[in-house]
């Protein structure tokens, strides 16, 4: 099995910047060309690091897209964020090994895992285990129909906590507080500062976050590691990024 050698990155990163900036690229849609381009853009402006993955895969091309933007990447890391069993690839460099603890859902909270597993060990592929949390958000994501589970209500940041102390106990190596792709609301500051209080390990936070501004009052409240989606894409603009990486590394 390979060492923790990118989950160290992880954690040089924002113990050297004070926080991360990571990238979610959606194979849906894109060609190689698109990848080198936005992976190209994205470094210039200060992204830290790549998930690569999605709710759904409509096109065939996952193994493809991300060795392109492993390619592409140097030394930044290459972490899948799998939707799903068929989202796991031998040219990243690590996968997010979630577990989707906010939920009663077996399959997502251990089966896709066992599934999973032997194919990972087979790569030598490092996985980053991750308590992986449904937060509400004014809308049903991709994620909650998906996954067929309920997310953790807005209001109650003492059963996330409860949540992530479990999985830290547990021995996860991380904790991700999840909107969703699309989310009317992204996750409340009161729920990241109650979590992070109390962890040891990386809080990621992404979903719904769309100025700068809501991106560092995350960071304020107690986020690690911020991820933004199609959020660029859909604004048609790769400038916003340099605006958003120095609210992030504050």
């Amino acid at each position: 099995m390979k060492s923790d050698k990118t989950y160290q990155k992880i954690l040089n990163i924002v113990a050297d910047k004070g926080h991360g900036f990571v990238l979610l690229i959606d194979p849906d849609g894109l060609t190689p060309d698109m990848v080198r381009e936005n992976v190209a853009r994205a470094i210039e402006a200060g992204v830290d690091a790549f998930f690569v993955g999605g709710s759904f895969l409509m096109d065939k091309n996952f193994d493809e897209i991300v060795r392109e933007v492993k390619a592409s990447a140097g030394e930044h890391p290459v972490i899948i964020f799998p939707g799903s069993l068929y989202q796991i690839s031998p040219y990243a460099d690590a996968i997010l090994f979630l577990s989707l603890i906010s939920g009663r859902n077996p399959e997502h909270l251990i089966g896709a895992q066992a599934m999973a597993a032997p194919i990972l060990w087979k790569m030598q592929m490092e996985a980053i285990s991750c308590g992986y949390m449904l937060i509400e958000s004014g809308t049903l994501t991709s994620a909650e129909y998906v996954s067929n589970s309920l997310p953790i209500p807005r209001e109650k940041s003492g059963i996330a906590l409860a949540h992530a102390l479990a999985a830290q106990y547990m021995g996860m190596k991380s904790i991700y507080l999840e909107a969703g792709s699309g989310a009317q609301l992204s996750v409340p500051e009161e729920m990241i500062s109650v979590v992070s209080e109390s962890l040891h390990i990386p809080l990621i936070v992404g979903g719904g976050i769309r100025t700068p501004e809501e991106a560092s009052s995350k960071i304020q409240a107690g986020a690690d590691l911020i991820v933004i989606g199609n959020y660029f894409e859909k604004q048609g603009s790769y400038d916003l990024m340099k605006e958003f990486a120095a609210a992030i590394h504050v």
